[in-house]
């Protein structure tokens, strides 16, 4: 358990972390216990920018992909990255028309691979 572990009520626990309404994030206050907030109108158009910038971030990596199989060569990704990659990057299409969004605990998560590839 880490050192500045907040014990908490098993109350508290099942109100802000089991059935978090997907309006509200979780924060905390200065002894580091939980609370609920709202999330901000603007919240919106900030998960909209993620998430653009997230699409940004990988479609080098699609298309190098595309490329390396138009030129016949070998690929980087697998058959199996890449179906991930294309999976992740339609999440994030649909993110804003999910009905979490904008709440970005709920955001959809890269493949963990993907960061050893863009570094």
């Amino acid at each position: 358990m880490p050192a500045d572990a907040v014990e908490i009520t098993e109350a508290l626990y099942q109100e802000v972390i089991t059935h978090r309404p997907l309006d509200k994030t979780l924060a905390h206050d200065e002894r580091g216990v939980p609370y609920l907030v709202a999330i901000p109108q603007d919240a919106t158009v900030l998960e909209r920018m993620w998430r653009d910038s997230e699409l940004l971030a990988c479609t080098w990596l699609r298309d190098r992909h595309r490329d390396q199989i138009d030129i016949g060569g070998g690929t980087t990704l697998s058959t199996e990255q890449f179906a991930e990659l294309l999976i992740f990057m339609q999440q994030l299409r649909d993110w804003p028309q999910a009905e979490a969004f904008p709440n970005p605990q709920y955001r959809p998560v890269s493949p963990v691979w993907v960061a050893e590839q863009t570094q």
